[in-house]
């Protein structure tokens, strides 16, 4: 005889009942923001709805906040990027590259190294997946990019983060996840050579 569930037990629920994080809350934000830029709200109508946004707890209430306005361009639908140092290593950027919303960065013997100084991205947040292995791993990032490495193990090689906390609007969120490995992974904003280049 087969039990019933009490009354109780969790109940399946959609994704638009899900209880909304402060990322979730702050790309409402942001959306809402740009909207206001281009027009399409005025601003005593913005401050309504970002006042709603911040005191929204469920997908549901942030999505009726964005039903009337344009998706944002996205860049979902690309394939996420991986890549292996190897023995030689492998890197990406600074040159111009379209960010998907997954990267995946395995350091071998030769490290890799992605650059976002001048990526082009239309995600409000990016997935990077790093394990430092033998070489490391060193991200870069713009002034006004913000990391998040809560999701990071450490591992032997650790994890040094030299980024700032001041998140300019409309940028992406890089959360990083995976191991810092036996070489570790590094997060950091351009250099002054690398500045120095991208001034060239």
């Amino acid at each position: 005889m087969t039990s019933q569930p009490s009354e109780s037990s969790p109940r399946p629920t959609s994704t638009g009942g899900l209880r909304a994080s402060h990322d979730d809350r702050e790309a409402v934000v942001e959306q809402l923001r740009d909207a206001a830029a281009e027009g399409r709200i005025d601003l005593d109508e913005l401050d309504s709805r970002l006042e709603q946004a911040l005191n929204s707890k469920t997908h549901d209430e942030l999505a009726a906040l964005t039903a009337d306005l344009p998706r944002p361009e996205s860049a979902v639908d690309l394939p996420p990027l991986e890549l292996n140092g190897g023995v030689h290593g492998a890197s990406r950027g600074p040159e111009r590259w379209e960010v998907p919303g997954h990267v995946i960065a395995r350091g071998g013997l030769g490290g890799v190294k992605i650059d976002f100084s001048r990526a082009e991205c239309r995600l409000r947040e990016v997935v990077v997946e790093a394990y430092g292995d033998a070489a490391g791993v060193t991200i870069v990032i713009p002034d006004g990019w913000v990391a998040e490495t809560g999701g990071m193990n450490p591992g032997l090689g650790g994890l040094k983060d030299k980024t700032t906390p001041d998140r300019l609007p409309g940028t992406p969120l890089i959360r990083l996840t995976g191991s810092g490995g036996m070489a570790g992974v590094v997060v950091r904003h351009p250099n002054r050579w690398e500045r120095r280049k991208l001034q060239g």
